[in-house]
Protein backbone atom coordinates (compact mmCIF):
# COMPACT_ATOMS: atom_id res chain seq x y z
CA UNK A 1 0.00 0.00 0.00
CA UNK A 2 1.30 3.48 -0.74
CA UNK A 3 1.31 6.43 1.38
CA UNK A 4 0.57 9.94 0.71
CA UNK A 5 2.05 12.53 3.16
CA UNK A 6 -0.04 16.12 3.83
CA UNK A 7 1.48 18.51 5.74
CA UNK A 8 -1.45 20.93 6.25
CA UNK A 9 0.62 23.67 7.44
CA UNK A 10 1.20 22.33 11.46
CA UNK A 11 -0.75 19.36 11.11
CA UNK A 12 1.23 16.28 9.89
CA UNK A 13 -1.33 13.98 8.12
CA UNK A 14 -0.30 10.53 6.89
CA UNK A 15 -2.58 8.88 5.21
CA UNK A 16 -2.60 5.80 3.81
CA UNK A 17 -4.08 5.37 0.22
CA UNK A 18 -6.22 3.12 -1.54
CA UNK A 19 -6.12 1.28 -5.01
CA UNK A 20 -7.81 4.35 -6.22
CA UNK A 21 -5.72 6.59 -3.96
CA UNK A 22 -8.33 7.79 -1.51
CA UNK A 23 -7.08 8.74 1.83
CA UNK A 24 -8.68 6.81 5.00
CA UNK A 25 -8.33 7.48 8.35
CA UNK A 26 -5.22 10.07 8.48
CA UNK A 27 -3.40 9.61 11.68
CA UNK A 28 -3.01 13.40 13.28
CA UNK A 29 -0.11 14.77 15.05
CA UNK A 30 -0.75 17.87 16.29
CA UNK A 31 2.18 20.64 16.61
CA UNK A 32 2.46 22.68 19.70
CA UNK A 33 5.49 23.92 18.12
CA UNK A 34 5.29 23.91 14.18
CA UNK A 35 8.50 23.72 12.38
CA UNK A 36 10.47 27.17 10.57
CA UNK A 37 9.58 27.76 8.56
CA UNK A 38 6.13 26.26 8.13
CA UNK A 39 5.59 23.54 5.61
CA UNK A 40 4.71 23.86 2.01
CA UNK A 41 1.15 22.43 1.73
CA UNK A 42 1.32 19.78 -0.55
CA UNK A 43 -2.26 18.02 -1.00
CA UNK A 44 -1.81 14.39 -3.05
CA UNK A 45 -5.38 13.73 -3.96
CA UNK A 46 -7.29 13.96 -7.02
CA UNK A 47 -8.61 17.38 -7.54
CA UNK A 48 -12.12 16.61 -8.04
CA UNK A 49 -12.36 14.26 -4.83
CA UNK A 50 -13.21 17.60 -3.27
CA UNK A 51 -16.58 19.50 -2.84
CA UNK A 52 -14.40 23.07 -2.45
CA UNK A 53 -10.28 23.05 -1.85
CA UNK A 54 -9.20 26.73 0.19
CA UNK A 55 -5.61 26.62 -0.50
CA UNK A 56 -2.54 28.40 1.46
CA UNK A 57 -5.33 30.87 2.28
CA UNK A 58 -3.81 34.23 4.19
CA UNK A 59 -5.95 36.75 5.24
CA UNK A 60 -4.61 39.91 7.09
CA UNK A 61 -6.13 42.80 8.70
CA UNK A 62 -4.57 45.90 10.20
CA UNK A 63 -2.05 44.67 13.18
CA UNK A 64 -3.81 40.86 12.57
CA UNK A 65 -2.96 38.31 11.02
CA UNK A 66 -6.21 36.48 10.79
CA UNK A 67 -5.88 33.62 8.54
CA UNK A 68 -1.67 32.34 7.68
CA UNK A 69 -1.82 29.53 4.54
CA UNK A 70 -4.68 27.98 5.69
CA UNK A 71 -5.54 25.18 3.65
CA UNK A 72 -9.04 23.52 4.12
CA UNK A 73 -10.91 20.87 1.72
CA UNK A 74 -14.32 18.79 2.01
CA UNK A 75 -16.08 16.35 0.34
CA UNK A 76 -19.27 16.20 -1.40
CA UNK A 77 -21.82 14.17 1.18
CA UNK A 78 -19.70 14.93 4.54
CA UNK A 79 -20.06 17.14 7.45
CA UNK A 80 -16.93 18.76 8.42
CA UNK A 81 -16.55 20.23 11.86
CA UNK A 82 -14.69 23.22 11.54
CA UNK A 83 -13.40 24.64 15.75
CA UNK A 84 -11.24 26.89 17.14
CA UNK A 85 -11.11 29.45 19.58
CA UNK A 86 -12.87 33.18 18.93
CA UNK A 87 -10.06 35.07 17.22
CA UNK A 88 -8.77 31.60 15.79
CA UNK A 89 -10.01 32.40 12.47
CA UNK A 90 -12.92 30.23 11.40
CA UNK A 91 -15.51 33.32 10.62
CA UNK A 92 -12.50 34.92 8.85
CA UNK A 93 -12.11 31.49 6.95
CA UNK A 94 -15.69 31.37 6.09
CA UNK A 95 -16.27 34.41 5.10
CA UNK A 96 -13.48 34.57 2.29
CA UNK A 97 -15.61 30.83 1.24
CA UNK A 98 -18.89 32.67 0.96
CA UNK A 99 -17.48 36.34 -0.74
CA UNK A 100 -17.94 38.28 2.38
CA UNK A 101 -13.85 38.59 2.22
CA UNK A 102 -11.54 38.24 -0.01
CA UNK A 103 -8.29 36.45 0.53
CA UNK A 104 -4.39 38.29 0.58
CA UNK A 105 -3.04 34.65 -0.88
CA UNK A 106 -4.09 31.51 -1.49
CA UNK A 107 -6.26 29.59 -3.79
CA UNK A 108 -9.84 28.52 -3.47
CA UNK A 109 -11.38 25.63 -5.86
CA UNK A 110 -14.85 24.41 -6.24
CA UNK A 111 -15.37 21.17 -8.11
CA UNK A 112 -11.28 20.96 -9.57
CA UNK A 113 -11.71 24.59 -10.78
CA UNK A 114 -10.22 27.58 -9.45
CA UNK A 115 -12.48 30.63 -8.97
CA UNK A 116 -12.63 34.10 -8.06
CA UNK A 117 -15.44 34.99 -5.20
CA UNK A 118 -15.99 38.39 -5.11
CA UNK A 119 -19.24 38.59 -3.50
CA UNK A 120 -21.98 36.44 -2.09
CA UNK A 121 -23.45 36.75 -5.32
CA UNK A 122 -20.64 34.92 -6.81
CA UNK A 123 -20.54 32.40 -4.04
CA UNK A 124 -23.99 31.16 -4.39
CA UNK A 125 -23.53 31.27 -8.12
CA UNK A 126 -20.90 28.49 -7.44
CA UNK A 127 -23.13 26.39 -5.33
CA UNK A 128 -21.40 28.08 -1.21
CA UNK A 129 -24.10 29.32 0.99
CA UNK A 130 -23.99 30.42 4.63
CA UNK A 131 -26.53 29.89 7.40
CA UNK A 132 -25.95 32.45 10.24
CA UNK A 133 -25.85 32.35 13.88
CA UNK A 134 -27.92 35.39 13.80
CA UNK A 135 -31.11 35.02 11.06
CA UNK A 136 -31.43 37.74 8.67
CA UNK A 137 -35.20 37.46 8.10
CA UNK A 138 -37.76 39.69 7.86
CA UNK A 139 -40.67 39.44 10.43
CA UNK A 140 -43.35 40.87 8.78
CA UNK A 141 -43.42 38.73 5.86
CA UNK A 142 -44.36 35.17 5.39
CA UNK A 143 -41.76 32.18 4.56
CA UNK A 144 -42.42 32.28 0.97
CA UNK A 145 -41.25 35.89 0.70
CA UNK A 146 -38.50 35.54 2.69
CA UNK A 147 -37.29 32.63 0.77
CA UNK A 148 -37.86 34.44 -2.77
CA UNK A 149 -36.72 37.94 -1.20
CA UNK A 150 -33.54 39.30 -3.38
CA UNK A 151 -34.02 37.10 -6.26
CA UNK A 152 -33.81 38.27 -9.80
CA UNK A 153 -36.00 36.01 -10.94
CA UNK A 154 -39.16 36.33 -9.50
CA UNK A 155 -40.88 39.29 -12.02
CA UNK A 156 -42.27 41.96 -11.74
CA UNK A 157 -45.59 40.02 -10.34
CA UNK A 158 -44.96 37.51 -7.41
CA UNK A 159 -47.22 33.88 -7.77
CA UNK A 160 -47.89 33.06 -4.42
CA UNK A 161 -49.23 29.83 -4.87
CA UNK A 162 -45.95 29.46 -6.67
CA UNK A 163 -43.37 30.06 -4.51
CA UNK A 164 -45.64 28.81 -1.30
CA UNK A 165 -45.83 25.35 -3.44
CA UNK A 166 -42.07 25.81 -4.09
CA UNK A 167 -40.75 26.47 -0.70
CA UNK A 168 -42.92 23.41 0.86
CA UNK A 169 -41.22 20.82 -2.00
CA UNK A 170 -37.77 21.57 -0.58
CA UNK A 171 -39.30 21.56 3.25
CA UNK A 172 -40.44 18.08 2.69
CA UNK A 173 -37.53 16.70 0.33
CA UNK A 174 -35.18 17.61 3.35
CA UNK A 175 -37.33 17.27 6.54
CA UNK A 176 -37.54 21.28 7.53
CA UNK A 177 -41.47 21.37 8.08
CA UNK A 178 -42.35 25.13 7.96
CA UNK A 179 -45.69 26.61 6.67
CA UNK A 180 -44.54 28.58 3.52
CA UNK A 181 -47.59 31.16 4.02
CA UNK A 182 -46.78 31.93 8.22
CA UNK A 183 -45.16 35.15 8.97
CA UNK A 184 -41.52 34.43 10.09
CA UNK A 185 -42.75 36.53 13.31
CA UNK A 186 -45.34 33.49 14.28
CA UNK A 187 -42.05 31.03 14.19
CA UNK A 188 -40.47 29.71 16.91
CA UNK A 189 -36.63 29.71 17.05
CA UNK A 190 -35.94 26.80 15.35
CA UNK A 191 -38.99 27.33 12.52
CA UNK A 192 -36.61 30.18 11.01
CA UNK A 193 -33.51 28.20 11.31
CA UNK A 194 -35.56 26.06 8.99
CA UNK A 195 -36.49 29.43 6.93
CA UNK A 196 -33.14 30.24 6.39
CA UNK A 197 -31.99 27.07 5.29
CA UNK A 198 -34.92 26.38 3.36
CA UNK A 199 -33.52 29.98 1.65
CA UNK A 200 -30.10 28.71 0.88
CA UNK A 201 -30.85 25.39 -0.94
CA UNK A 202 -33.61 27.43 -3.06
CA UNK A 203 -30.52 29.30 -4.34
CA UNK A 204 -28.90 26.15 -5.08
CA UNK A 205 -26.25 25.69 -2.37
CA UNK A 206 -24.38 22.05 -2.52
CA UNK A 207 -21.87 23.93 -0.29
CA UNK A 208 -23.96 24.93 3.45
CA UNK A 209 -21.51 26.52 5.78
CA UNK A 210 -24.08 26.45 9.38
CA UNK A 211 -22.22 28.75 11.82
CA UNK A 212 -23.69 27.88 15.82
CA UNK A 213 -26.55 26.13 14.15
CA UNK A 214 -27.77 24.70 17.30
CA UNK A 215 -26.66 27.91 19.79
CA UNK A 216 -30.53 28.70 20.08
CA UNK A 217 -32.21 24.89 20.05
CA UNK A 218 -34.05 23.11 22.06
CA UNK A 219 -32.40 19.53 22.51
CA UNK A 220 -35.25 18.30 20.14
CA UNK A 221 -35.01 20.84 17.52
CA UNK A 222 -31.43 20.26 17.66
CA UNK A 223 -31.95 16.60 16.98
CA UNK A 224 -34.06 17.26 14.71
CA UNK A 225 -32.02 19.33 12.32
CA UNK A 226 -29.30 16.90 12.71
CA UNK A 227 -31.46 14.57 10.66
CA UNK A 228 -32.10 17.49 8.24
CA UNK A 229 -28.21 17.44 7.40
CA UNK A 230 -27.78 14.35 7.33
CA UNK A 231 -30.41 13.78 4.75
CA UNK A 232 -28.60 17.00 3.07
CA UNK A 233 -24.91 14.43 2.73
CA UNK A 234 -27.05 11.55 1.84
CA UNK A 235 -28.13 13.64 -1.35
CA UNK A 236 -24.24 14.87 -2.50
CA UNK A 237 -24.46 18.29 -0.48
CA UNK A 238 -21.77 19.20 1.69
CA UNK A 239 -21.94 20.97 5.28
CA UNK A 240 -19.52 22.83 7.24
CA UNK A 241 -20.49 22.80 10.76
CA UNK A 242 -19.08 25.54 13.10
CA UNK A 243 -20.10 24.92 16.95
CA UNK A 244 -18.45 25.33 20.28
CA UNK A 245 -20.54 22.31 21.39
CA UNK A 246 -17.98 19.36 20.95
CA UNK A 247 -20.43 16.49 21.51
CA UNK A 248 -22.55 17.78 18.18
CA UNK A 249 -19.51 17.80 16.62
CA UNK A 250 -18.50 14.39 17.37
CA UNK A 251 -22.00 13.31 16.81
CA UNK A 252 -22.37 14.74 13.69
CA UNK A 253 -19.30 15.31 12.00
CA UNK A 254 -17.41 13.04 9.34
CA UNK A 255 -14.33 14.99 10.07
CA UNK A 256 -12.77 17.98 12.28
CA UNK A 257 -10.46 20.30 11.13
CA UNK A 258 -9.76 22.61 13.88
CA UNK A 259 -7.73 26.21 13.94
CA UNK A 260 -5.47 27.87 16.21
CA UNK A 261 -4.16 31.75 16.16
CA UNK A 262 -5.33 31.59 11.97
CA UNK A 263 -3.37 28.24 11.61
CA UNK A 264 -4.84 24.53 11.19
CA UNK A 265 -3.76 22.37 14.09
CA UNK A 266 -5.46 19.24 13.36
CA UNK A 267 -7.61 17.59 10.51
CA UNK A 268 -8.50 14.23 11.70
CA UNK A 269 -11.61 12.20 11.48
CA UNK A 270 -14.25 12.48 14.18
CA UNK A 271 -14.77 8.91 15.03
CA UNK A 272 -13.00 8.33 17.57
CA UNK A 273 -12.26 11.84 18.88
CA UNK A 274 -13.40 13.09 22.48
CA UNK A 275 -14.16 16.20 23.67
CA UNK A 276 -10.97 16.30 25.93
CA UNK A 277 -8.97 15.94 22.49
CA UNK A 278 -10.79 18.60 20.80
CA UNK A 279 -10.58 21.18 23.69
CA UNK A 280 -6.98 20.61 23.99
CA UNK A 281 -6.02 21.02 20.34
CA UNK A 282 -8.33 24.47 20.38
CA UNK A 283 -6.69 26.24 23.30
CA UNK A 284 -2.91 24.26 23.85
CA UNK A 285 -3.78 22.83 27.16
CA UNK A 286 -5.89 20.36 29.24
CA UNK A 287 -9.52 21.88 29.88
CA UNK A 288 -11.92 20.69 32.35
CA UNK A 289 -15.02 19.98 31.79
CA UNK A 290 -15.93 18.67 34.68
CA UNK A 291 -15.27 22.11 36.95
CA UNK A 292 -15.22 21.69 40.98
CA UNK A 293 -18.24 21.97 42.56
CA UNK A 294 -18.83 21.41 46.43
CA UNK A 295 -22.05 20.96 47.65
CA UNK A 296 -24.08 24.58 48.08
CA UNK A 297 -24.65 25.52 51.66
CA UNK A 298 -27.90 26.92 50.87
CA UNK A 299 -29.05 30.40 53.26
CA UNK A 300 -31.67 32.33 53.50
CA UNK A 301 -34.03 33.70 50.68
CA UNK A 302 -32.26 36.51 48.46
CA UNK A 303 -34.14 37.46 45.75
CA UNK A 304 -37.67 36.25 45.67
CA UNK A 305 -40.36 37.06 43.31
CA UNK A 306 -44.43 36.58 43.72
CA UNK A 307 -46.12 36.04 40.61
CA UNK A 308 -44.26 38.62 38.88
CA UNK A 309 -45.92 40.22 35.43
CA UNK A 310 -44.29 42.17 33.30
CA UNK A 311 -44.77 43.14 29.36
CA UNK A 312 -42.13 43.46 26.74
CA UNK A 313 -41.29 46.44 24.47
CA UNK A 314 -44.56 45.85 22.53
CA UNK A 315 -46.94 46.15 25.68
CA UNK A 316 -47.23 42.23 25.04
CA UNK A 317 -47.62 40.18 28.08
CA UNK A 318 -44.15 39.02 28.85
CA UNK A 319 -43.91 37.32 31.94
CA UNK A 320 -46.96 35.32 33.26
CA UNK A 321 -47.18 35.21 37.58
CA UNK A 322 -43.78 34.04 37.52
CA UNK A 323 -43.06 33.17 41.08
CA UNK A 324 -39.45 31.99 42.16
CA UNK A 325 -36.59 32.12 44.85
CA UNK A 326 -33.13 32.51 44.91
CA UNK A 327 -30.98 31.76 48.09
CA UNK A 328 -27.80 32.55 49.28
CA UNK A 329 -24.85 30.08 48.11
CA UNK A 330 -27.13 28.88 45.20
CA UNK A 331 -27.45 29.14 41.10
CA UNK A 332 -30.99 28.60 39.99
CA UNK A 333 -30.13 28.40 36.14
CA UNK A 334 -33.66 29.65 33.97
CA UNK A 335 -33.35 27.22 30.54
CA UNK A 336 -35.53 28.44 27.55
CA UNK A 337 -35.56 29.04 23.94
CA UNK A 338 -34.73 32.85 23.65
CA UNK A 339 -37.65 35.17 23.19
CA UNK A 340 -39.57 33.81 26.06
CA UNK A 341 -39.66 36.35 28.50
CA UNK A 342 -35.72 36.01 29.58
CA UNK A 343 -34.60 39.30 29.15
CA UNK A 344 -37.61 40.86 30.98
CA UNK A 345 -37.07 38.71 33.43
CA UNK A 346 -33.41 39.99 34.32
CA UNK A 347 -34.72 43.41 33.56
CA UNK A 348 -37.26 43.42 36.12
CA UNK A 349 -35.08 41.84 38.84
CA UNK A 350 -32.55 44.48 37.65
CA UNK A 351 -34.53 47.78 38.01
CA UNK A 352 -34.53 48.25 33.97
CA UNK A 353 -37.81 47.46 33.59
CA UNK A 354 -41.14 48.26 35.55
CA UNK A 355 -43.42 45.35 36.61
CA UNK A 356 -47.22 45.49 35.81
CA UNK A 357 -48.07 42.95 38.77
CA UNK A 358 -46.28 40.87 41.76
CA UNK A 359 -44.02 41.69 44.06
CA UNK A 360 -40.10 41.59 43.99
CA UNK A 361 -37.62 41.19 47.38
CA UNK A 362 -33.62 41.73 47.75
CA UNK A 363 -32.76 40.62 51.10
CA UNK A 364 -36.07 40.27 52.13
CA UNK A 365 -36.78 43.55 51.66
CA UNK A 366 -39.38 45.59 49.00
CA UNK A 367 -37.87 46.59 45.75
CA UNK A 368 -40.83 46.49 43.22
CA UNK A 369 -41.01 49.12 41.02
CA UNK A 370 -36.99 50.72 42.06
CA UNK A 371 -35.14 52.78 39.56
CA UNK A 372 -31.57 50.59 38.93
CA UNK A 373 -29.83 52.78 41.12
CA UNK A 374 -31.61 51.52 43.58
CA UNK A 375 -31.56 48.42 42.73
CA UNK A 376 -27.95 49.01 42.72
CA UNK A 377 -27.98 49.95 46.06
CA UNK A 378 -30.17 46.95 47.54
CA UNK A 379 -27.36 44.53 46.46
CA UNK A 380 -28.06 43.55 42.67
CA UNK A 381 -25.61 43.02 39.90
CA UNK A 382 -26.05 42.68 36.71
CA UNK A 383 -24.32 40.34 34.07
CA UNK A 384 -26.12 41.49 30.44
CA UNK A 385 -26.70 39.39 27.44
CA UNK A 386 -25.25 41.94 25.36
CA UNK A 387 -21.75 42.59 26.82
CA UNK A 388 -20.89 44.90 24.29
CA UNK A 389 -24.19 47.37 23.89
CA UNK A 390 -25.56 47.28 27.58
CA UNK A 391 -22.46 45.56 29.63
CA UNK A 392 -19.79 48.31 28.67
CA UNK A 393 -18.88 51.45 27.16
CA UNK A 394 -16.85 50.46 23.98
CA UNK A 395 -15.00 53.84 23.79
CA UNK A 396 -14.07 54.33 27.76
CA UNK A 397 -11.03 52.69 28.97
CA UNK A 398 -10.79 49.46 31.01
CA UNK A 399 -10.21 51.53 34.69
CA UNK A 400 -13.44 53.79 33.47
CA UNK A 401 -15.31 50.22 32.63
CA UNK A 402 -14.46 48.83 35.80
CA UNK A 403 -15.26 52.54 37.92
CA UNK A 404 -18.90 53.02 36.43
CA UNK A 405 -20.78 51.69 38.95
CA UNK A 406 -19.13 52.78 41.90
CA UNK A 407 -17.69 56.28 40.79
CA UNK A 408 -19.74 58.10 42.85
CA UNK A 409 -18.40 55.95 46.08
CA UNK A 410 -16.28 57.84 48.54
CA UNK A 411 -13.06 55.25 47.73
CA UNK A 412 -13.34 56.91 44.12
CA UNK A 413 -13.45 60.79 45.25
CA UNK A 414 -14.85 63.09 47.34
CA UNK A 415 -17.32 66.24 46.55
CA UNK A 416 -18.59 64.89 43.11
CA UNK A 417 -15.46 64.88 41.99
CA UNK A 418 -13.70 61.58 40.75
CA UNK A 419 -9.92 60.76 42.02
CA UNK A 420 -8.80 59.54 38.71
CA UNK A 421 -5.57 57.78 40.86
CA UNK A 422 -7.78 56.01 43.30
CA UNK A 423 -9.20 54.86 39.99
CA UNK A 424 -6.52 53.55 38.24
CA UNK A 425 -5.31 51.82 41.83
CA UNK A 426 -8.55 49.97 41.56
CA UNK A 427 -8.57 48.83 38.19
CA UNK A 428 -4.88 47.46 38.47
CA UNK A 429 -6.17 45.34 41.25
CA UNK A 430 -8.86 44.12 39.75
CA UNK A 431 -7.37 43.36 36.05
CA UNK A 432 -5.00 41.46 38.56
CA UNK A 433 -7.28 39.47 40.44
CA UNK A 434 -9.28 38.61 37.33
CA UNK A 435 -6.38 38.14 34.72
CA UNK A 436 -8.10 40.46 32.39
CA UNK A 437 -5.42 40.54 29.40
CA UNK A 438 -5.26 44.32 28.23
CA UNK A 439 -2.29 46.13 26.48
CA UNK A 440 -3.18 48.99 29.80
CA UNK A 441 -5.84 50.25 31.92
CA UNK A 442 -6.33 52.53 29.56
CA UNK A 443 -7.28 50.37 26.64
CA UNK A 444 -10.26 50.94 25.38
CA UNK A 445 -12.87 48.10 26.02
CA UNK A 446 -13.84 47.72 22.63
CA UNK A 447 -10.07 46.50 21.85
CA UNK A 448 -10.78 43.96 24.26
CA UNK A 449 -11.62 39.97 23.50
CA UNK A 450 -14.78 38.74 24.29
CA UNK A 451 -13.58 36.97 26.87
CA UNK A 452 -11.54 39.40 28.35
CA UNK A 453 -14.31 41.96 28.01
CA UNK A 454 -16.53 39.39 29.32
CA UNK A 455 -14.24 39.23 32.87
CA UNK A 456 -14.44 43.50 32.95
CA UNK A 457 -17.94 43.12 33.50
CA UNK A 458 -17.45 40.01 35.79
CA UNK A 459 -14.77 42.00 37.91
CA UNK A 460 -16.95 45.49 37.99
CA UNK A 461 -20.00 43.29 38.98
CA UNK A 462 -18.79 40.90 41.69
CA UNK A 463 -16.17 43.21 43.32
CA UNK A 464 -18.94 45.62 44.30
CA UNK A 465 -19.84 42.24 46.52
CA UNK A 466 -23.51 41.79 45.58
CA UNK A 467 -26.65 40.27 47.79
CA UNK A 468 -28.25 38.80 43.72
CA UNK A 469 -26.10 38.42 40.90
CA UNK A 470 -28.07 38.10 37.59
CA UNK A 471 -26.09 36.53 35.01
CA UNK A 472 -27.89 36.49 31.48
CA UNK A 473 -25.47 34.45 28.67
CA UNK A 474 -22.44 35.09 30.77
CA UNK A 475 -20.36 33.15 28.02
CA UNK A 476 -22.33 33.57 25.06
CA UNK A 477 -19.56 33.28 22.06
CA UNK A 478 -17.13 32.74 24.00
CA UNK A 479 -14.42 30.02 23.33
CA UNK A 480 -13.78 27.13 25.37
CA UNK A 481 -10.93 28.53 27.41
CA UNK A 482 -12.93 32.01 28.76
CA UNK A 483 -16.34 29.93 29.20
CA UNK A 484 -13.97 27.80 31.83
CA UNK A 485 -13.09 31.03 33.11
CA UNK A 486 -16.29 32.24 33.59
CA UNK A 487 -17.86 28.95 34.70
CA UNK A 488 -15.13 29.42 37.70
CA UNK A 489 -16.11 32.96 38.56
CA UNK A 490 -19.46 32.24 38.92
CA UNK A 491 -19.00 29.21 40.84
CA UNK A 492 -16.52 31.00 43.46
CA UNK A 493 -19.48 33.18 43.96
CA UNK A 494 -21.87 31.15 44.75
CA UNK A 495 -18.98 29.53 47.61
CA UNK A 496 -19.04 32.83 48.60
CA UNK A 497 -22.60 32.87 49.57
CA UNK A 498 -24.13 35.02 46.81
CA UNK A 499 -27.50 34.28 45.09
CA UNK A 500 -27.11 33.46 41.54
CA UNK A 501 -29.92 33.62 38.95
CA UNK A 502 -28.30 32.54 35.91
CA UNK A 503 -30.47 32.72 32.85
CA UNK A 504 -28.72 31.08 29.33
CA UNK A 505 -29.92 29.24 26.71
CA UNK A 506 -26.99 26.66 26.79
CA UNK A 507 -28.00 23.70 28.42
CA UNK A 508 -24.66 22.40 28.94
CA UNK A 509 -24.34 25.55 31.10
CA UNK A 510 -27.14 25.13 32.67
CA UNK A 511 -26.33 21.56 34.43
CA UNK A 512 -22.93 22.14 34.64
CA UNK A 513 -22.93 25.27 37.21
CA UNK A 514 -26.89 25.64 38.83
CA UNK A 515 -28.11 23.68 41.81
CA UNK A 516 -31.92 24.39 40.12
CA UNK A 517 -33.19 24.25 36.83
CA UNK A 518 -36.15 26.40 36.38
CA UNK A 519 -37.82 25.89 32.50
CA UNK A 520 -39.71 28.96 31.56
CA UNK A 521 -42.06 29.34 28.17
CA UNK A 522 -44.10 32.27 26.95
CA UNK A 523 -43.50 34.19 30.15
CA UNK A 524 -44.46 30.96 32.43
CA UNK A 525 -42.64 29.12 34.88
CA UNK A 526 -43.70 25.55 33.33
CA UNK A 527 -41.43 23.15 35.64
CA UNK A 528 -38.17 23.46 37.92
CA UNK A 529 -36.16 20.67 39.41
CA UNK A 530 -32.84 19.66 41.02
CA UNK A 531 -29.96 19.45 38.98
CA UNK A 532 -29.58 15.95 40.03
CA UNK A 533 -32.71 15.04 39.23
CA UNK A 534 -32.99 16.56 36.21
CA UNK A 535 -33.72 14.88 32.77
CA UNK A 536 -32.67 16.68 28.90
CA UNK A 537 -35.61 15.20 27.37
CA UNK A 538 -38.03 16.56 29.89
CA UNK A 539 -36.61 20.00 30.54
CA UNK A 540 -36.50 20.11 26.29
CA UNK A 541 -39.86 18.95 26.34
CA UNK A 542 -40.91 21.66 28.73
CA UNK A 543 -38.84 25.10 26.82
CA UNK A 544 -41.17 23.48 23.85
CA UNK A 545 -44.31 24.07 25.86
CA UNK A 546 -45.00 20.36 26.67
CA UNK A 547 -46.40 20.04 30.55
CA UNK A 548 -45.13 18.95 33.67
CA UNK A 549 -47.12 16.63 36.25
CA UNK A 550 -47.51 18.90 39.43
CA UNK A 551 -45.66 15.63 41.16
CA UNK A 552 -42.33 15.83 39.55
CA UNK A 553 -41.89 20.01 40.49
CA UNK A 554 -39.37 20.78 42.92
CA UNK A 555 -40.32 22.96 45.61
CA UNK A 556 -37.64 25.88 46.29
Amino acid sequence: MHCAVRSINHAILIAPLSPIGQPVHPLVFSADHPPTPPLTTDLVMHETEYAFEMRDITKRFPGVLANDRVTFAARAGEIHALLGENGAGKSTLMNILSGLYRQDEGEIRIRGKSVDLHSPRDAIRHGVGMVHQHFMLVPSQTVAENVFLGLRTTGFRLDARRMAAEVRQISEQYGLPVDPNAKVWQLSVGEQQRVEIIKTLYRGAQILILDEPTAVLTPQEAESLFQTLRAMVDAGKTVIFISHKLEEVITIAHQVTVLRSGRVVATTPAEGMTKSKLASLMVGRQVLFQLEKPPSQVGEVRLGLDRVEATDDKLLPALRQVSLAVRSGEIVGIAGVAGNGQRELAEVVCGLRPITGGAIKVAGKPVSRQSPLAMIHAGVAYIPEDRNATGSAPDLSVAENLALKNYRSPEMGQGGFIDNAKVRSRATELVKAFGIATPTIQTPVRKLSGGNLQKVILAREISSQPEVLVASSPTRGLDIGATETVRKILLQERSQGAAILLISEDLDEIFAISDRIVVIYEGQIMGEFTTAEADLDTIGLLMAGGKQSTADQVQP
